[in-house]
């Protein structure tokens, strides 16, 4: 288990185990997640530029066939 002590700035330092597991680092943004229960989890915030490489394709799409995919989809063929 880990335990962080909260200074009198209301500050906590993260265990290093815990930045490493959920792959926090030096400027990241932490969420704090209330649950119905009462209970918070954290999270670090991602943006959306984070994401980029973490998707590959089997092949490359191009704007005319993802345009055929989004009516067909609308239409619901």
């Amino acid at each position: 288990m880990a335990i962080a002590k909260v200074s009198s700035a209301g500050r906590i330092t993260i265990p290093a185990e815990v930045r490493k597991e959920l792959s926090i680092d030096t400027g990241d943004v932490i969420q704090f997640i209330k649950t119905i229960d009462g209970y918070y989890f954290i999270k670090a915030a991602r943006d959306v530029s984070q994401l980029k490489g973490c998707v590959r394709a089997k092949r490359t799409v191009s704007i005319e066939e993802m345009n055929f995919a989004i009516k067909r989809k609308k239409v619901g063929l």
